[in-house]
């Protein structure tokens, strides 16, 4: 063969296999980029070609797929109880990517999750029978949580402690996902939710992290206790009233000046939320050792599922004894969240003991059948010793009986808790933060709850843990055990 054409046929070879490397990295590389891509309107018109599987609440759907009268996007996502359940299913819309449970279910609820797909689904492509993710919700509670917190900017969780089950999860003021669900109406729905001040959007029970105030003295009390620096609750601490923050003139003062609160025992500094007392007992412990403590409950955890990412409540580094001090009455760095300080009480009860919370119990196919059993797959850690939990839930009796949390006393029904009023804004010149963590007992049901209340109409005088945030725990634990 002449060499010059020899030598044109292996450069056309070349370009022939060049030409077949490209098709065939188009076809499979860049074409999956280009399916995957979130500004492809492909995706949009295939999610909502047909209805949505649905998010389930004790039997009954909360959510569901209304047809639409025109346009390439064939169905809509609807809710039922939009505003109740907000903080639950979040939203799935045809104009903005889905949050909370719409958000991280969304493969399954619109079909494409692979565990759906048959045999005959492979191989003709075709899209599955989307499925249903079933909560552990009790609509009795999260209907208590959300009417009694009513206008109050605020949040509240409660968990089974025997279970690790959510059975609410509520932030007010909340929103209808309905008005977030068409392309056609979303934008000005949208615009004016992230307008508004009070931040209807923002999932306050999961993800905003506050100053707990004096809840937070139950996890210094849990240090103390476990680390032996005090035998007992009955045992008499070692607390100068007016206690001097050290390396400072500043004296910590108590909420009620004339409280037994010098040298008073951990039932009596919880039963009047000394102040004097756990300052003076994080110092004596050191950062360190009421760190450890506050990471057992679930502090500083960055991945904090439920199944929804909870942000981090922390408990700070590198103090000096004067900040040490004010971490142990909850101010300073220390932040949580409702989610966070209901598991202090949850694992409390439980005799020490903390099941991993979780709001989603199953997840299944479009036949019923269950893909994932979450209940099955909660993990169970010892926090603290079972004599330190039943301690402490004695004491938090004491607060509920005849302390400062006595707007949550329930008949018939064994309640412990906590109040916390934590300082907001700088030197305190906001409303303060109305805090009450707690548990229940009754008839073999147990209950874990926090409330924190954030703003409210009532007199800066007023507010306080006891006053706006028990009377929600006392409706939502009434409503658990009683239900």
């Amino acid at each position: 063969m002449n060499k010059t054409i020899r030598r044109t046929s292996v450069f056309v070879l070349l370009l022939v296999f060049a030409l077949l490397i490209r098709a065939t990295w188009v076809q499979y590389y860049d074409g999956k980029a280009l399916a995957d891509d979130k500004y492809n309107r492909r995706n949009v018109i295939q999610t909502y070609a047909e209805p949505l599987g649905n998010i389930i609440v004790a039997g009954r759907s909360v959510t569901g797929s209304a047809r639409t009268k025109s346009g390439d996007l064939a169905y809509k996502r609807t809710y039922k109880d939009g505003a109740l359940y907000a903080a639950v299913t979040g939203y799935a819309s045809q104009a903005y990517a889905p949050t909370q449970l719409e958000g991280i279910y969304q493969d399954l609820l619109n079909g494409t999750d692979n565990r759906l797909k048959t045999v005959m689904d492979t191989v003709t492509g075709k899209r599955a029978e989307p499925g249903d993710v079933v909560t552990t919700i009790d609509p009795a509670v999260q209907k208590a949580a959300y009417d009694a917190l009513g206008a109050k900017k605020g949040a509240a969780v409660a968990i089974d402690p025997k279970t690790g089950k959510i059975l609410a999860v509520v932030s007010t003021p909340s929103y209808d996902p309905t008005s977030l669900t068409d392309a056609n109406t979303a934008g000005p729905a949208w615009k004016k939710l992230n307008a508004d001040p009070d931040k209807p959007l923002t999932n306050r029970a999961l993800r905003q992290p506050l100053p707990p105030g004096s809840t937070f003295k139950l996890v210094v009390a849990a240090a103390a206790l476990e680390d032996g620096l005090y035998s007992s609750v009955e045992q008499h601490t070692d607390s100068p009233d007016p206690y001097t923050l050290p390396g400072t003139t500043r004296e910590l003062s108590n909420e009620n000046p004339n409280a037994p609160c010098e040298n008073a025992s951990i039932r009596t500094a919880l039963e009047y939320s000394c102040n004097n007392v756990f300052a003076r007992m994080a110092v004596q412990l050191g950062q360190d050792k009421v760190r450890a403590m506050a990471e057992k409950f679930g502090f500083n955890d960055d991945a904090q599922d439920v199944p929804v990412r909870a942000y981090t409540s922390v408990y700070p580094t590198g103090m000096n004894e004067s900040s040490t001090a004010l971490t142990g009455i909850g101010q300073f760095d220390v932040t949580a969240t409702p989610l966070q300080m209901a598991m202090v009480s949850a694992a409390i009860a439980n005799g020490g003991k903390l099941v991993s919370p979780h709001m989603v119990a199953q997840i299944t196919d479009g036949g019923g059948d269950v893909l994932k059993n979450y209940d099955d797959s909660a993990g169970t850690k010892e926090i603290v010793s079972s004599s330190t939990a039943e301690q402490l839930q004695s004491a938090m009796q004491t607060v509920v009986e005849k302390g400062t949390g006595t707007n949550a006393r329930i008949s018939g029904v064994t309640v412990g808790g906590k109040t916390g009023t934590a300082q907001h804004g700088e030197n305190n010149s906001q409303t303060p933060y109305a805090w009450f963590t707690s548990y229940g007992k009754a008839g073999g049901k147990e209950v874990a709850v926090a409330v924190v209340v954030e703003q409210s109409n009532a007199a800066r005088s007023e507010v306080s843990g006891n006053g706006l945030a028990a009377p929600v725990a006392k409706a939502m634990m009434k409503a658990a055990l009683e239900g």
